[in-house]
């Protein structure tokens, strides 16, 4: 069985090992590897390679750091399917979902690049008699990221390339059940030239976590998860004097005007829905059609699509939906179906019967997609952030009534209105409190230079992932205020001293 190491200072090591857990195929319900769990010394051991690091790589000139970025760039180019298998094989996605992930998380790295320009001061001549101002934006130190299992490429990608590009040196803390993904881009980047000790993973569940958040010399946290989970990131990053952003959960609604065009609208739900088994915080797990006829016509639309998805493991290329991640998570998830079903929803297509007929793929995490009709507010299936490929239809009267719906959610994260109408669509992008909207786009992702992040429970910290935001996030300001001695004496000031 393979065994899957953190990866310190340049090196693949086990570590101070003495506890380690399965890492399983989805598709095939089978433990194919097993990963190493740190210690508190490993994360000690991970923070002091960082911090050993950062002196030099904070003052290598930014072009230099944006050149090995470059490298990594190409070499995740020609290699982004080993990436993608990589992540099929332990999270369960189909192959082409995996290189779209991989897609977006290079996007990421093609911005940081640009570190030059990213990170260009500001000045301001003669703000007083013989006096210039300048401010520059310098690194933190080290950060880690702490990144979920559903994203294990490109999310860690959101994070650690603008953080590279900063100055800073990184610890990443995967997911302990899609690691491997993590080990690939460590020696990628080394490959590319970054120097031991600037990007270190560390393999680990809440031992290495909890390491992180309290260890001194972290200067800042990054966090994509559950919003529980964010919530104690948030809370104790911050009572220990670090920076936090951590973005939680999220229930994404989209509204569909009685204008829209319901073919698009459909197909848009059936990818948004049920694309990575909805294993996406940016999935749209809520449909609100605005009025009974758009409601029923979008019904007889899904349901033949919903019923006709191949859903099968990474290795039939054909897939269009695999598995979900673990058996816990499938277990959860026909929990929902059924607690649906008993607060009143109508079940229209129900995924617990679905059963994988490919040979050695029988005992994977399948679950079929799901389809509510009826949803009200009250009911777990709309509360919850379900996490799974279950679309739920909760019907409205009026554009306004949907609005009302969304805020009455405690989540933000992402929405969207599909409408031919540009007043509708206008008032919806200006008025709708969710961190990001889509006009007649499903899952409005942000591209890598603008930032990701949403609103209310769905994060907490005070800046957005990736763009400017970012680099925001990975830096600080420094202003000088520079005076040279002219050959004129002056006395003394005891008053507050003026520039003008």
């Amino acid at each position: 069985m393979t065994t899957l190491t953190h990866y310190i200072a340049g090196t693949h090591t086990r570590g101070s090992a003495d506890r380690s857990q399965p890492v399983f195929n989805p598709a095939t319900g089978e433990a194919e590897k097993e990963v190493i769990l740190a210690s508190e010394q490993d994360v000690n051991d991970a923070v002091a390679a960082a911090k050993a690091a950062w002196p030099e790589w904070s003052k290598t000139p930014s072009l230099r750091r944006a050149r090995i970025l470059d490298k990594f760039k190409a070499i995740l180019w020609e290699r982004a399917d080993q990436l993608a298998e990589a992540i099929s094989a332990e999270h369960g996605k189909t192959h082409d979902d995996a290189l779209g992930e991989v897609t977006r998380g290079l996007e990421v790295v093609e911005f940081a690049t640009a570190a030059p320009t990213l990170l260009k001061g500001e000045f301001s001549e003669s703000v007083g008699t013989g006096v210039d101002t300048h401010s520059i934006r310098q690194s933190l130190g080290v950060v880690a990221g702490i990144t979920p299992f559903n994203f294990p490429a490109m999310v860690p990608m959101w994070m650690f390339p603008v953080a590279l590009a900063c100055g800073n040196t990184f610890v990443l803390k995967p997911s302990e059940r899609d690691p491997s993904a993590s080990l690939l881009i460590a020696d990628w980047l080394t490959e590319a030239g970054l120097p031991e000790g600037v990007f270190n993973v560390l393999q680990g569940d809440k031992v290495a976590v909890d390491g992180l958040l309290h260890h001194p010399d972290v200067k800042a946290i990054s966090f994509v998860g559950s919003t529980p989970i964010a919530q104690y990131i948030h809370i104790t990053g911050i009572t220990n004097g670090k920076r936090v952003q951590a973005l939680g959960g999220a229930k994404n609604h989209m509204i569909i005007m009685p204008d829209a065009d319901l073919d698009m609208a459909a197909n848009a739900l059936m990818g948004a829905a049920f694309g990575s088994a909805g294993e996406r915080c940016m999935a749209i797990s809520v449909a609100v059609p605005v009025t009974d006829a758009v409601a029923d016509a979008l019904v007889e639309r899904l349901v033949p699509k919903i019923e006709a998805l191949k859903i099968g493991p990474a290795a039939d290329r054909t897939s269009e939906m695999g598995p979900v991640v673990t058996k816990q998570a499938q277990e959860k998830i026909l929990g929902y179906i059924d607690a649906g079903e008993q607060a009143g929803a109508k079940l229209v297509v129900d995924g617990r019967t679905f059963k994988q007929q490919m040979q050695g793929y029988e005992n994977g995490y399948y679950v079929g997609g799901t389809l509510f009709d009826h949803v009200t507010p009250d009911m777990s299936i709309y509360r919850d952030e379900i996490f799974g490929p279950v679309l739920s239809m909760v019907r409205r009267n009026s554009y306004q009534d949907a609005v009302d719906l969304i805020h009455g959610h405690e989540y933000a994260n992402g929405t969207a209105v599909f409408t031919r109408d540009g007043d509708t669509a206008r008032a919806f992008s200006q008025d709708i409190e969710v961190g990001m909207v889509g006009i007649n786009v499903p899952i409005p992702v942000p591209m890598a230079f603008h930032s990701f992040g949403g609103w209310k429970a769905s994060i907490f910290g005070d800046h957005a992932m990736h763009g400017m935001e970012g680099v925001r996030f990975y830096t600080r300001i420094k202003t000088t205020t520079t005076r040279w001695p002219s050959g004129q004496r002056s006395d003394p000031q005891f008053t507050m001293p003026t520039l003008g």
